[in-house]
């Protein structure tokens, strides 16, 4: 029993990092453009016209793997969004990708 619950706590502090994590890699390497929200509300938003990933019609048009690409290997509609397949691991891009779906909006 002991065991069990040390495994479930294990698990619940190993979540819990990983989301502070994804989300201070958004801070880091994409809330400038992006912004906090994902709206893209921002001076680099505007000026480049980036989408807000928050709107429905954009979330369910892209599927995990486009916005996978996008993040690992920069927009070819946009050469401001470079690529960062060589600045953060598969994981992170990953973890990426979760983090912008809790974005959508209600």
């Amino acid at each position: 029993m002991m065991k069990r619950f040390a495994l479930v706590m294990t698990l619940c502090l190993a979540t819990s990092a990983s989301a502070e994590q994804v989300a201070d890699v958004w801070k880091a390497k994409c809330k400038s453009c992006h912004g906090e929200d994902g709206k893209a509300q921002t001076k680099m938003g505007q000026k480049e016209s980036i989408v807000d990933l928050t709107q429905p019609a954009w979330q369910k048009a892209q599927t995990d793997a486009d916005i996978r690409e996008v993040i690992a290997d920069g927009s070819p509609r946009n050469t401001r969004m470079k690529a960062f397949k060589d600045r953060l691991t598969p994981q992170q891009i990953d973890a990426l990708v979760g983090y912008i779906r809790t974005m959508k909006a209600k």
